[in-house]
């Protein structure tokens, strides 16, 4: 792992234990085998914030009295590579007068290690709480790594006597003259024993299969991906001008609502069907910044679990909360926060392939606080997609419906392994309407049944004719979450213009950001132009999907005029709205797809044959 980095989701391991004892039949809480988490980490290690902060937040829960039963064990050996740490570990302790208790070993007694490590599990155990655990006066007796040039910073005189000090030998002089435990020679044949097993090991070890397919590797970068039925063809196509079932309530008395009430309800359903479930986040337990969580807390005590401002430890918990048995479900408050603890973020979705598939770290991150805003500029409008790393699912619906047959499909996966990301555009959690005050996007609550689950492969396309008339259909846009909205309003626009009728015109919600859907692969051919229309600003590193391009035309299924309009490459200031994806971007992309179709006369006549 990166430095200290096992840090933050040992101590989440910790706190996870008692909720997972309470809601998990098979982690039933016994006073005889209470677990305890324990880590280990190095004298440079703990300068490191992941150390810092996991640190902070095991005093945290024993200022609170929350159960977390962790041990830090600290090994000092008064150098981190080159740098000499002179002793700092002893003063950074001493120094903080907390109710931490620490046991010091000298690390060169073998007798003092296990009865300090001892005194250290059995508090922990006991008390469900924090300890630390010191190993001092400890020699290097190499250098850090084959890289390292000791020559460089030590004298030789130094690296001769660090290779030469032998901790075996005292213990072994210990156990005979102490403890009179074994002889001499007992241990000298034990440790020639060691030496040859260990060295039949390496030789096994040698003649393993080595790796020497790509395909191996890619077969573990996360858990198998549960197959879900795909949406049914009547889900899947949706006309915008057909009379909308928004309104008071429909004929089965049922209330069409906002985004934001239907991730509600989702969650709610959630925590109902899987026990395994808890929600965490930072003010949750009070609805959250948007209030997606309102309600929660109170209908699912110990369910709903707030955590202090600190990304690196709340995903770092949320690791630990999973390898406790749980599917936690994060929220992170703004998108921009995600910065905050990406290399956690991307420590858990390494997780899977580092460890051979054999410690998946499932569970849903809902990230929010996503584009289009006006509040707190930058840092709450964020519109970057910068962190989509192999292992991670990333999602981004439009609309409330979607979402929630999307959440249905990803706590599937979730609870399989995989790692699922849901981007939530602010301005979409509270929209009522499309144009004017036609309420077209308040959607009904889909019923809890398999045709009411949307799998990664499936897109949803909104015309403006009935499907018996979607031949006519020339161009699509191609987009997500924010950009449907903004798309059908351009699709609007264009037509008021005159530049094509009503019908001509497609816009494509491709919900699934981490690779192509089949969904897409199976509908994009069928035009004579396609306009990708990205939420998140223009350039390498910064949206979703510009890389789907290249794999399009590479998979042939890409018609050859294609355009691409995004966000302006800049940041978002405070109190507008101008540096974000707009009307007038979609409008001025899809003319230039129209007027390039009309340059080349069109071959619509070869779409309709492939639709047929």
């Amino acid at each position: 792992s990166t430095l200290a980095s096992q840090c933050p989701p040992a101590v989440g391991r910790a706190l996870g234990f008692s909720v997972a004892s309470k809601l998990l039949p098979q982690a039933e809480d016994k006073s005889s085998s209470r677990p305890i988490s324990f880590v280990t980490i190095g004298d440079g290690s703990m300068h490191n914030a992941h150390f810092l902060s996991a640190f902070n937040l095991a005093r945290h829960a024993r200022f609170r009295r929350i159960k977390c039963p962790v041990v830090f064990g600290i090994t000092d050996n008064g150098i981190s590579i080159s740098y000499k740490t002179d002793g700092y570990t002893r003063s950074l302790f001493n120094l903080r007068g907390d109710e931490i208790p620490m046991w010091a070993a000298n690390g060169t007694d073998m007798l003092d290690v296990y009865d300090k490590t001892l005194r250290a599990t059995e508090y922990s155990r006991k008390k469900a709480a924090p300890s630390l655990l010191l190993y001092k006066d400890i020699t290097r007796r190499f250098g850090h790594a084959a890289t390292d040039r000791q020559f460089a910073y030590l004298t030789e005189d130094e690296i001769l006597g660090m290779a030469e000090s032998d901790v075996i030998s005292s213990a072994v002089v210990q156990a005979v003259e102490q403890q009179n435990v074994g002889t001499y020679a007992e241990w000298a044949d034990r440790f020639e024993e060691i030496g040859v097993a260990a060295s039949r090991a390496f030789d096994a070890a040698s003649l393993e299969p080595k790796i020497t397919d790509r395909d191996d590797m890619m077969s573990v970068v996360s858990q198998p991906m549960v197959q879900v039925p795909r949406l049914p063809q009547d889900k899947v196509t949706e006309s915008v001008d057909r009379k909308n079932e928004s309104g008071p309530k429909n004929n089965n008395n049922k209330k069409a609502e906002v985004m934001r009430k239907h991730m509600t309800k989702v969650l709610a359903e959630t925590l109902d069907k899987y026990p395994d479930v808890v929600y965490l986040g930072e003010d949750v337990e009070h609805g959250g910044y948007y209030l997606v969580s309102d309600g929660l807390a109170k209908k699912y005590p110990g369910r709903v679990i707030d955590f202090p401002p600190d990304e690196t430890t709340l995903l770092g918990a949320a690791m630990g909360y999973s390898q406790a048995g749980l599917t936690p479900i994060v929220e992170i408050p703004y998108a921009k926060y995600l910065d905050c603890g990406v290399d956690t973020f991307y420590e858990l979705a390494i997780s899977n392939w580092l460890t051979n598939g054999q410690r998946p770290n499932g569970m849903i991150v809902r990230v929010q606080g996503f584009d289009r805003g006006v509040f707190g500029g930058n840092f709450h409008t964020h519109n970057m997609l910068s962190h989509m790393p192999p292992g991670v699912d990333v999602v981004c619906f439009s609309n409330g419906r979607d979402y929630v047959r999307g959440f249905r499909n990803a706590i599937e996966q979730a609870r399989v392994g995989r790692v699922v990301v849901f981007i939530d555009c602010t301005n979409l959690l509270n929209l009522r309407h499309l144009r004017d005050k036609d309420r077209r996007w308040e959607t009904l609550y889909p019923p809890d049944d398999v045709c009411e689950i949307m799998g990664f492969d499936d897109v949803r396309t909104y015309t403006s004719s009935l499907p018996e008339d979607r031949m006519n259909a020339r161009f699509a846009i191609v987009t997500y979450g924010n950009g449907v909205v903004t798309s059908l309003q351009a699709r609007a626009s264009v037509v008021d213009k005159g530049l094509v009728h009503e019908d001509e015109v497609d816009v494509i919600d491709c919900p699934y950001l981490s690779g192509i859907p089949k969904g897409l692969k199976e509908v994009i051919g069928c035009y004579d132009g396609v306009l990708f229309a990205d939420i998140c600003k223009e350039g390498p590193g910064s949206n979703a999907l510009s890389p789907m391009i290249p794999q399009l035309k590479k998979d042939d299924v890409l018609p050859s005029n294609w355009d691409f309009v995004a966000a302006p490459r800049t940041y978002n200031p405070l109190g507008s709205m101008i540096t974000f994806l707009n009307e007038e971007d979609v409008v001025e992309g899809l003319s230039r797809v129209i007027f390039r179709a009309d340059e080349l006369g069109g071959s619509h006549e070869v779409a309709l044959k492939t639709m047929g």
